[in-house]
Order: C-alpha cells, then structure tokens, then sequence
C-alpha cells in the first residue's frame, strides 16, 4: 500500500508531499483543481504513458523547467519500497529522457514496477469504450493483459516497429523479396505471440467472471471474447502452425497490402466484443447508464484476475466513478473494492459521494497545486 505520494514539477503541483494512510484514498475538489493530475502520476508507473496517454513533456509543469518526478513509497508485508519515475529535461544536445528509480538505484524501465505495484484505472474518457473504435478497446485489451504479464508490451511494441518495417518495404517499387521474407517471419512471431497472450488473459477473465457470477449484481457481469484471424486460428491450432500460415498469408497479400499502405490481416485488427451478460446483449447497444455499470464490472473483474495472477491486488485509480451512480451502486462499488482489497484512490467533485466510506476511507481535499485533509 501507498504510504507517501510525492510530486515535482508535475502538471499542476509545483511540489506535493502526501502522507496516506488508508486503502480508500478519496480526492475531492473543484473541477480543474488537479485530482486527475495525481492519478495519472500514479499511472504512469505501468508501462506506456498513463490514463490520459499523454506526451510525457506535458506533464511537466509548465512554469518548471521543463522535467518531473514524481516517487511513491510503499508497505507491503512491513517491507517498505520507493519507486520513483520521471522527466530528465533536455540538456544541450541531450534530449529530454525519462528515468525509473526502485529503493533509489536506477531501473531499466517500467516494467521493473510490476513486481511491486500495477496500476489500473477507470476515467470517464473511457465511457464510450463499447461503442468507440475498435482501436480503443484493442488498447483496453492490451492493458488487460500487460497487468498480468509484464513483457506483453515489449512483444506489442516490437508488432509494432516490425508492421511499420513491411509497411515502408512494400512502399518501395523495388522492394528485395527477401527483405520483405525477414520482415514477414518477424511479424508472424510476433503477431502470434501477442494474440496467444491476449486469447489467455482473456479465457482466465472468462473463467474467473463465469465463477463468480451474481446475476443480481448492479454491476451485471460481461461476456468478453477477441475478434479476430489469428486468435481464432490459436483456438484450432498449435500456434507453430498458426505461425507458418499467418507468414503465407502474408506474402500472398503483398500487393493488397502495399495497395491499402498498411497491413490488413493480424492482432494489430483484432477487437475486444464484450455482451451484457443478464440481457445478452451487445454492449455497444445497451443504454449509456448499462455501459458504465457494465464497464465498472469488467474493471473490477479484472482487479481480481490480477490478484488470482499474481498475488497481490493492484492500485485501483477510479477517476469520478462515484458521481453517475445511484446510492445503491456507490455503496456495492465501495463494498467490492473493500472486498478486492489492495488500495484504491478515487476522485470527484462532491464529497458526499464519499460519505458511505465512513471512516473506512482517507478523505482528501484538492486546491490548484495542493492537498489537505479533509475536516
């Protein structure tokens, strides 16, 4: 658990330093006074750019010089831990780079944070995941399975580097057969690996989802399944196999693809279907209200799969989660969070919504670049 958050020169907060000492941290304050600020710092100790995806040279203080660091210490097991992250601000002819510290020694990357925190998070930027595009639930997907395995985002970044490889070759008018070959072979690995990770993470949520199920829950349980070539392929064949013939059909679709300037067929077109378990229906078709419960319930659902995983609850960052909720569903949220355990910071703007917590709770008031306690 969190036991201190500390800011520099981060978005809003000039400097913070915030002692915490419950499982439920809640931020209230106005809009704009800087909540979301704290939690995407706390995001940004997984892998990729935090809850808003931002450039990291926006979340440098705009009046600082131009860098951030921002360091969490935690408890866990009477062991305590300081992981600490940040922007090194550019420096004559060195770019500006960002820098990962455990107990104060450097470390390569976020990923060396898994073994002691992982983030997950919940904003309202995500309400129209079901019925977006089929991007926005690809990258829903993909930080499902990061929270339970740590290198899914290097497989996924080298996917990447290698699509954008075969793509340049194929611009070419006189592209070499056995460039293209090499790229083809790297893709096909690649693109197999990432879909048997997906297809994986995506039975265990199945699996943990269907066990657990409470039909008369106000957060009705989904359905979750992959939409796509090679994850269908993986569920008929040995993914060695799968391999040889996603390489196949990629060369045969050298002309198509180079036509269409990218690659049509692989897990970079897959996409996440979720149903509304109870109604069995689409989740794009429910009403506004079923999506944001039925949403709230797969976030939750997933904070167990990762402590079922890996043995230890994440850092849940539920970004006004409360206000759009009925009583009724504010008090299940905050009793299934409790359930969940691990520790859990939420935001909004009234601190009423917080009231059920009682004194279960860290109630803390935010002011443009402070925080207080709330009396």
């Amino acid at each position: 658990m969190a036991r201190r958050l500390q800011l520099a020169d981060f978005r809003s907060y000039a400097a913070l330093d915030c002692m915490i000492e419950a499982p439920l941290v809640a931020l209230t304050g106005e809009n704009g006074a800087g909540k979301t600020n704290i939690l995407e710092a706390l995001s940004l100790f997984s892998a990729g750019r935090g809850l808003r995806g931002a450039e990291f040279a926006d979340c440098a203080r705009r009046q600082g010089a131009g860098g951030f660091a921002v360091s969490i210490e935690l408890s866990a097991d009477g062991v305590a831990t300081q992981l600490g992250h940040g922007l090194e601000p550019a420096s004559g002819e060195q770019s500006a780079a960002r820098r990962f510290r455990i107990d104060r020694a450097p470390a390569s990357s976020a990923r060396a944070f898994a073994d002691h925190l992982r983030p997950l998070w919940l904003t309202p930027a995500m309400d129209g995941l079901f019925a977006g595009p089929a991007g926005d639930r690809r990258r829903f997907l993909d930080r499902l399975v990061l929270s339970v395995d740590a290198e899914h985002g290097v497989r996924a970044a080298k996917l990447e580097r290698a699509l954008r490889n075969r793509n340049r070759l194929l611009a070419e008018e006189t592209a070499d057969a056995r460039w293209l070959d090499a790229a083809e072979r790297e893709i096909a690995a690649l693109g197999v690996a990432v879909a048997a990770a997906r297809v994986e993470t995506v039975m265990r949520l199945r699996a943990l989802i269907a066990g657990e199920r409470d039909d008369s829950s106000p957060f009705p349980f989904a359905e979750v399944a992959i939409e796509g070539e090679l994850e269908r392929m993986l569920g008929e064949e040995p993914a060695l196999r799968v391999e040889d013939r996603y390489r196949a059909r990629l060369a045969a679709a050298r002309r198509r693809d180079a036509a269409a300037g990218r690659t049509l067929e692989g897990p970079q077109a897959s996409d996440l279907r979720v149903r509304h378990g109870p109604k069995d229906e689409a989740a794009r078709a429910c009403s506004t209200g079923e999506q944001k419960a039925l949403l709230t319930g797969l976030v939750l659902a997933h904070a167990r799969l990762v402590r079922a995983t890996t043995g230890r609850a994440p850092l849940l960052l539920l970004d006004e989660v409360a206000a759009h909720f009925d009583p009724l569903r504010r008090a299940a949220l905050f009793a299934e969070l409790s359930r969940i355990g691990g520790q859990v910071w939420m935001t909004g703007a009234d601190p009423e919504a917080f009231a059920a917590l009682g004194g279960n709770a860290q109630l803390l008031r935010v002011f443009p670049g402070r925080v207080e306690r709330a009396l």
